[in-house]
């Protein structure tokens, strides 16, 4: 178990899944660079949290809700809870304040681009539903991601499988972190359309000599762009 003060972003493992490096700059160094993407994410999720609740289609919509897990030394807030009512007396369901019967969570992600091939968005979802099992003691099965490019949700079931990567994922991001060390960069495909290029330098990757290599092209382009004034 651990203390509030040790509670690490639910966001963070969604980095860590993609690259190691990436969440080292963000979590480690306190590094930032926004670009088109992340700002169409970040609008994306405020639209999310515009609304503290709303009722759709017999459900109760819950936006922004805090969420945290002291067995995982997990917190952060989830875009969306959708809290679907249990018609049937059996199924798992936890009754609310305010609101009548037994009522299911089922957490909603919103994420701007397309489905990833990792898993960090699986796992992303994955801890928030952890989150609520542990904060109101009951089973959450299912959540969704919606993603803006095909305007659609993927529906994702909390299997043994995805649960046993996030808490293994959650424990090593603790460690880490800790660590405190930043891995070297790798040039690669996830390097596409990353918000963390120009501070990440992917194509210095490779040992001194290509960092060299790096180096002495972007001097080039500077006196390059010196001389065309």
């Amino acid at each position: 178990m651990y203390d509030e003060e040790e509670l690490l972003p639910i966001s963070a493992l969604s980095h860590l899944a993609y690259c190691e490096r990436r969440c080292a700059l963000i979590h480690i160094e306190g590094a930032w660079d926004e670009n088109v993407y992340t700002a169409e994410g970040r609008e994306l999720h405020q639209r999310a949290h515009e609304v503290e609740s709303a009722t759709r289609a017999g459900a109760r919509l819950c936006r922004g809700l805090y969420l945290r897990s002291l067995r995982l030394g997990l917190s952060g807030r989830a875009d969306v809870v959708e809290l679907h009512p249990c018609d049937d007396a059996a199924a798992p369901g936890v009754p609310f304040e305010g609101l009548p019967g037994r009522w299911q969570p089922y957490p909603v992600e919103y994420k701007r681009g397309r489905p990833k091939p990792d898993i960090g968005d699986e796992v992303q979802l994955c801890a928030q539903a952890l989150c609520l099992e542990e904060m109101l003691d009951v089973a959450v099965p299912m959540g969704a991601i919606f993603y803006g490019l095909p305007r659609r949700r993927l529906e994702v079931a909390f299997t043994p499988q995805l649960r046993q990567q996030t808490e293994r994922l959650a424990l090593y991001l603790h460690d880490f972190l800790a660590a405190g060390v930043t891995p070297p960069p790798r040039h690669d495909q996830r390097c596409r359309g990353c918000s963390m290029t120009s501070l990440c330098l992917p194509k210095a990757a490779g040992g001194e000599r290509s960092a060299r290599r790096y180096l002495e092209q972007a001097i080039a382009e500077q006196m390059r762009e010196e001389d065309s004034r």
